[in-house]
């Protein structure tokens, strides 16, 4: 065999193994982003959609997002990019956090002498 062939075979093999390198760096650090999301974080899907993480389910690989109110499901692998976690937001009160006050004042009714019936006979 002459150096003439030898040459572009160990050049275009030098080049897939390059190559799958790279892609194997994506795919470790595509991973570890798809590992880190958590509710509340603000993401970018590939289609451009901004919205905030709902809910994540690592068993289905799907996570829910919150667009401005509308919850919509997307494959993991379908988030491009996670921009800061937003900040916890403090809860809401709840239905049994607000119950009535166990005392009631009370207070005295006032009637005006013009609103009751005259005792004429």
């Amino acid at each position: 065999m002459s150096w003439n062939l030898i040459l572009p075979l160990v050049i275009i093999v030098a080049m897939f193994w390059f190559m799958s390198r790279q892609q194997k760096k994506q795919r470790e650090q595509q991973q570890t982003m798809q590992n880190s999301l958590q509710k509340g974080s603000s993401v970018v899907t590939i289609g451009g959609l901004h919205a905030i993480v709902d809910s994540v389910d690592t068993a289905a690989k799907t996570v829910d997002l919150d667009a401005e109110g509308v919850i919509l499901t997307f494959e993991l692998s379908a988030i491009r990019t996670i921009k800061n976690p937003v900040a916890p937001v403090a809860e809401k009160p709840t239905v049994d956090d607000l119950k009535p006050a166990e005392t009631v004042e009370e207070t005295e009714k006032i009637t005006d002498d013009t609103d009751k019936p005259s005792d004429s006979k």
